[in-house]
């Protein structure tokens, strides 16, 4: 025989989180770096984005969040499809130029015109190349679904990771870019 479960004594809701309080926490989950560019109107476009997963082995099919008050997010959708950059550890030049809203993103950076028409970083570990299939709304960011075209995997070097607001995990001092600077706002940029 089973016990009924009983009901907390407090049957209120506590407060959602904190903006704060929720990126410390998600802080904690240490992920790979990417940056997703596509060409609207001939002009290369991008963002430095961490919320990226694979979905589906069959349809091969790929997501990453995006920012619905982003400047970039908006043109990479009018595109029509995408390339996500998975960047290497040596790469936080790269992540720190899209990860800002500051600059000419890619001046003077040396990048590549895939068939599939969307810019291809140099120099990065892996590039997925997906038209965009479906979109959904979830709170101020859009969940963006990629049925996959081309797979690349040009490098084998070691993968750049975000943990703790900085990057690598094996760090012993602070990050040198404060989290305000950088990931605060997630994948802001879009």
């Amino acid at each position: 025989m089973t016990a009924e479960p009983r009901p907390p004594s407090d049957l209120r809701d506590p407060p959602p989180p904190t903006p704060d309080e929720l990126r410390r926490a998600l802080g904690a989950f240490a992920t790979g770096v990417t940056v997703i560019t596509a060409l609207d109107g001939g002009e290369p476009v991008g963002f430095a984005c961490q919320s990226f997963a694979s979905v589906s082995l069959e349809p091969p099919l790929v997501l990453f969040c995006a920012d619905r008050g982003g400047r970039t997010w908006p043109r990479i959708r009018a595109a029509g499809r995408f390339c996500v950059n998975v960047l290497g550890e040596d790469q936080e030049e790269v992540c720190l130029r899209f990860g800002s809203s500051k600059g000419a993103k890619f001046e003077g950076l040396e990048w590549d015109r895939s068939r599939w028409g969307a810019p291809a970083l140099r120099g990065v570990l892996a590039r997925v190349h997906a038209d965009i299939r479906d979109v959904h709304a979830a709170g101020d960011h859009d969940v963006v679904i990629g049925l996959v075209r081309e797979l690349e995997t040009p490098s084998d070097a070691r993968p750049l990771i975000f943990f703790r607001s900085g990057f690598g995990v094996d760090r012993r001092e602070p990050p040198a870019v404060p989290a305000a600077d950088l990931w605060a706002w997630g994948d802001h940029w879009g």
